[in-house]
């Protein structure tokens, strides 16, 4: 009997993950009978998740806090999660596991989509493994001077190496997240989750020509509401990058405006 070929988001927390509405969009858009489910896995045991899936499973798409789990466990690593130093993709199905990341060409994607300036000065909120790609990816688009504003400057530190790794070398401090000043720069990321949008972050946000919340539930977030100028939301991050995974995946180029209405219909149902 043929076995139903599985892919899945895994992450903790997990319920709240908009890719199975978007994988699933591109499975019923191009033909293809696959089951995408979101599965909880808690931080320190991916390893032992991905060692007990059957023949049947093709990819992970992995979110927090497991990225850079998912590096570590990886048989074969690309170029791209050399740089970044986490992967949000693994691919299943050949006794080994290869792992990728999507991310990075997925952030360069979502803002020249909704942006064509220049990105010389940037600033992002946060010092995650989010903030390493993100910054990767402004890297890719020419940035020079990137700022990393950090709660703790130690816990940014393997951001910064990954970001001051890239080519291009681009020039890279840690601010303090509390007192930041976002104006300034060409475009301003914010990896932070809504509970750390503090009244006083926000304040600050009035005078930012481009934000890129990478947030999208729930959305929109405080800053996303007081930012005056452009946009790009953490929706517009997941399609560009779940595009990408979907190809991985399946071989099949990604059926992205099907992806996209899908996932805006879903975040306009959970308002």
């Amino acid at each position: 009997m043929r076995l139903t070929v599985k892919c899945a988001v895994v992450g903790d927390p997990i319920a709240h993950s908009l890719s199975p509405v978007l994988h699933r969009a591109g499975y019923a858009a191009v033909g293809l009978d696959w089951e995408y489910d979101a599965t909880l896995v808690p931080e320190g045991e991916l390893a032992t998740f991905v060692a007990g899936l059957g023949d049947e499973w093709r990819g992970l798409s992995v979110t927090a806090p497991l990225k850079r789990e998912a590096r570590a466990l990886a048989d074969v690593v690309s170029d791209r999660v050399a740089l970044v130093r986490s992967a949000n993709t693994l691919l299943l199905g050949d006794g080994e596991v290869h792992a990728d990341n999507t991310d990075l060409p997925g952030a360069v994607a979502a803002i020249r989509e909704r942006y064509e300036g220049p990105v010389g000065d940037a600033l992002i909120l946060g010092a995650g493994a989010t903030a390493a790609s993100t910054g990767l990816a402004l890297a890719e688009l020419g940035a020079t001077r990137i700022a990393i504003a950090a709660r703790t400057a130690s816990r940014a530190s393997d951001t910064v190496a990954a970001i001051a790794g890239h080519p291009r070398r681009p020039q890279v401090r840690v601010v303090d997240l509390a007192t930041v000043e976002l104006d300034g720069a060409d475009i301003v990321v914010s990896t932070v989750p809504v509970i750390a949008q503090t009244p006083g972050l926000v304040a600050r946000v009035g005078n930012v020509g481009v934000l890129f919340d990478l947030f999208y539930h729930p959305w929109p977030t405080p800053l996303a509401l007081a930012a005056p100028h452009t946009l790009i939301s953490g929706l517009d991050l997941l399609v560009h990058q779940a595009a990408l995974q979907f190809t991985a995946f399946t071989g099949v180029a990604a059926p992205l405006p099907a992806m996209r209405v899908a996932g805006e219909a879903a975040l306009r149902e959970r308002l």
